[in-house]
């Protein structure tokens, strides 16, 4: 390139007098304005567009900051710039200066999840594992913080770039916040929606610190390995079931495979088991006849087992009307499906009057977060 064309190319960006940018991507956030030397001329026009913010910084330091508009560049409307410059009687020539363009929409549907597996503990299932994942949405609430604290000297920062730091961040307050929380494992899966609001507070001064706010922050997915799973779908079903009904029927179902297996072992037991079973109610109706009756009745109340104890039964008020009795174990899935919730009434037999379920003892755990008392 001669002499000339130097000349040519310098004067050709030094008497470019407007300052625009115009973003054909989805996902620059910041952009700086490139021309020669950082040359603008004076009276020069700048043009924001919506969704953009411009930032002008001199020799590192934040200087004006111009929301959407169309605005000419003189002293009158770059009061830090002029101050820092010390132009006094305004200027004539260009000024140098570096021009970052902001995107200020929102950045939508970005991923987050956890590396790796997050340890809690339960009181039923001891150390348990969990994996969280969703997505999360944000935008750039001060240019001149994000300016001066992420992009520093990047002439093109993206999205990508932010990305990283911003999942590392959600990961490591999401973990403190279930962490913090103490509810039983399977109550995560199940209140997704609140344990979402409840992380966004907690990330959005952390965000903020840096000129980001945080505007979505969903949870889509906790999940936990498939053989603790089975666990607590088999725990949850404990009360739904009949558990004398159940042993009878799995029982019925050891014989009617033994009788298939005539041949073998499992065949012979069956067949001394059913000799047993005939010998006894032969013997039982044979005693009668043979002076059973003589055996004290005393003896035979000392054989009997006492009575099982009686399993604490609640009620509870839904849509005004009473519900119940239920066990205690169901009230905790009826609590974890949301039918009923802290402030749902709740009475037990010995209980003077219907009390909410966040002032009853023993059902606080459900609750979580709860602590003994300290040790006198």
């Amino acid at each position: 390139m001669g002499i000339f064309d130097k000349i040519k190319e310098k004067l050709s960006h030094e008497f470019i007098d407007i300052v625009e940018w115009l973003d054909y991507t989805d996902d620059t956030i910041a952009h700086r304005f490139e021309r020669y030397q950082n040359e603008i001329k004076n009276g020069a026009k700048l043009i924001v567009r919506e969704g953009q913010t411009a930032v002008f910084v001199n020799e590192g330091q934040l200087a004006d900051v111009f929301k959407p508009g169309t605005y000419d560049l003189t002293t009158q409307n770059l009061p830090i710039l002029s101050t820092l410059k010390g132009w006094k009687y305004g200027f004539n020539s260009p000024f140098k200066a570096e021009v970052y363009f902001v995107n200020t929409h929102l950045f939508t549907d970005e991923k987050w999840g956890t590396k790796n597996p997050i340890t809690l503990s339960d009181e039923r299932f001891g150390l348990v594992e969990i994996r969280a994942f969703g997505t999360y949405a944000f935008k750039i609430a001060d240019a001149g913080k994000f300016i001066v604290d992420i992009v520093g000297t990047d002439n093109n920062f993206t999205n990508f770039e932010i990305n990283e730091h911003l999942k590392s961040l959600i990961a490591t307050r999401f973990t403190d916040t279930v962490g913090e929380a103490n509810l039983p494992i399977e109550l995560y899966a199940a209140n997704t929606s609140e344990l979402s609001e409840t992380c966004q507070e907690v990330m959005k001064p952390e965000f903020l610190s840096v000129g980001i706010s945080l505007e979505k922050f969903y949870i889509e997915n906790v999940s936990m390995p498939e053989d603790l799973k089975k666990e607590i779908f088999e725990y949850s079903r404990i009360d739904k079931i009949d558990l004398d009904k159940l042993t009878k029927f799995k029982t019925a179902k050891a014989i009617e495979a033994a009788a298939k297996n005539e041949g073998g072992t499992a065949g012979a037991g069956m067949g001394m088991g059913m000799g047993f079973v005939l010998a006894q109610q032969m013997g039982g109706m044979m005693t009668p006849q043979m002076g059973g009756q003589q055996a004290a009745p005393q003896n035979q109340a000392a054989a009997m087992p006492p009575p099982m104890p009686q399993a604490v039964q609640y009620f509870y008020a839904s849509n005004g009307s009473q519900t119940g009795p239920v066990p205690f174990e169901q009230l905790r899935a009826l609590f974890a499906g949301r039918t009923v919730n802290r402030d749902t009434l709740i009475w037990k037999s010995g209980m003077e009057t219907w009390k909410p379920l966040n002032e009853i003892e023993e059902l606080k755990t459900f609750l979580g977060g709860n602590t003994p008392p300290p040790l006198p």
